[in-house]
């Protein structure tokens, strides 16, 4: 199976193929996203892509629109020391599979494209009919760092406080239940700032809910010891005050 990583540092190309090769892929470098998209070809060639977000020319989400044009269901495993929610949804939204953070130990990278390989790559919301620029995602998974986190899939009740995800940790573990609950301080600062009644099991705090959940695991990378956690006021900020004003449903 054969893997192409693109990265402008040496050393990290370097650490990952010898990680990679030492796993069973074979693997094809490349130094710039336009030296990337030669190699890439017509993408037949490439189990996955291993691709940096930040490169000087074309960066990582260039790149990554012009890779889903050559090839729309390539996977491709976004590498960054830089990631954020916001981020991550304009990734999705333009067909990237996951996501890999720097700096990376080899059990990580490892895991992450295991957990790549292991799911259907994403088409890019314009080719699924969303217009470019404009929606959002239906995302019921997110799957970075080896860690897939999936949504239960169970009717919404829109007056709890709690939300269950599923979190797998590749390769091999099984996956464990996670619980986050609203805190009510959080839900009635929310309310009184943006003047919306935003109900704790409505969509807006579910993804406040896994926002939390997904920068732990990203930040401390394992599940919560107790398997529980609380979104407080102090994970809310201006911006998601703002969001809330603007929010369209709930």
């Amino acid at each position: 199976m054969k893997l192409l990583i693109i990265d402008d540092e040496a050393h990290i190309r370097l650490m990952m193929r010898l990680t990679l090769e030492a796993a069973g892929y074979q693997v094809d470098e490349a130094a710039t996203g336009e030296e990337g998209l030669a190699r890439f070809g017509d993408g037949r060639g490439y189990a996955a892509i291993l691709l940096d977000q930040k490169m000087p020319g074309i960066d990582g989400l260039q790149a990554l629109v012009r890779l889903k044009a050559l090839k729309p269901q390539v996977c491709v495993i976004m590498v960054t020391a830089f990631a954020s929610i916001e981020l991550a949804v304009d990734a999705l939204k333009l067909g990237a599979t996951d996501f890999l953070r720097k700096p990376m130990t080899p059990e990580t990278l490892r895991a992450a494209v295991a957990a790549a390989l292991d799911r259907s790559p994403r088409t890019p919301a314009s080719a699924a009919g969303v217009p470019a620029g404009r929606g959002k995602p239906e995302i019921e998974t997110l799957t970075f760092n080896g860690f897939r986190v999936t949504r239960v899939k169970e009717p919404i009740d829109s007056a709890s406080r709690t939300h269950v995800f599923h979190v797998k940790r590749y390769p091999g573990a099984d996956a464990v239940p996670v619980t986050v609950e609203i805190d009510p301080e959080a839900e009635a600062s929310v309310a009184r700032l943006s003047r919306r009644s935003l109900r704790p099991g409505g969509s807006f705090w579910r993804e406040q809910a896994e926002s939390l959940l997904t920068a732990y695991l990203w930040n401390e990378g394992k599940t919560p010891d107790n398997g529980r956690l609380t979104v407080t006021i102090r994970e809310v900020s201006r911006d998601d005050i703002d969001r809330a004003t603007a929010w369209e449903s709930d």
